[in-house]
């Protein structure tokens, strides 16, 4: 990861280095997710992709407003969501992918954005087990709930993903 400098953590803090740097991460990579769903309606994504799409915007705002808060009350570092643009995580689409998923329409524009988002949302998933691999990471309770979260509803999208890209016209 990277971007956001130096971390400080309270001695007597029930979080750590690592549960800051997740929620700081997460925000970013949760605002890539969000370009990229936005980009479902102009570039006349099937109608089923593109409630799917208005569901991840949705819910991923929702959840950037969570973990930024959670960040303020702890005196930590809140990112916006332009950091997607300078902060890189596992999954997030290079430039040269978020080019040729915004040069594509209609079924071309689908199996990209549905590729990407497989991709995007495992690298979420990467950055959870990531976490909770880290000593004493994500046993702060609103950070482990938050991160928990995170893998039920994407592994769930996922598997949506998974078979949604399966039922498209070949190429």
């Amino acid at each position: 990861m990277g971007g956001m400098g130096h971390i400080t953590v309270p001695k007597d803090a029930g979080y750590t280095v690592a549960d800051v740097e997740f929620m700081q991460g997460m925000i970013a990579h949760h605002a890539q997710a969000i370009h990229m769903s936005r980009m479902a309606e102009a570039h006349k994504a099937n109608p089923r992709l593109l409630r799917l799409a208005t569901k991840i915007d949705q819910s991923q705002v929702a959840e950037i407003r969570i973990m930024q808060d959670w960040l303020r009350s702890n005196g930590q570092a809140a990112p916006d969501t332009s950091s997607w643009r300078t902060m890189k995580m596992a999954g997030m689409l290079t430039d040269e992918q978020l080019k040729r998923l915004d040069a594509a329409t209609g079924v071309a524009f689908d199996r990209l954005f549905l590729e990407g988002m497989i991709a995007h949302h495992e690298g979420a998933l990467k950055m959870v087990e990531d976490l909770f691999k880290t000593p004493r990471g994500g046993q702060e309770v609103d950070v482990g709930v938050f991160a928990a979260d995170v893998v039920t509803v994407q592994t769930a999208e996922i598997g949506i993903m998974r078979r949604m890209l399966a039922e498209l016209p070949q190429p």
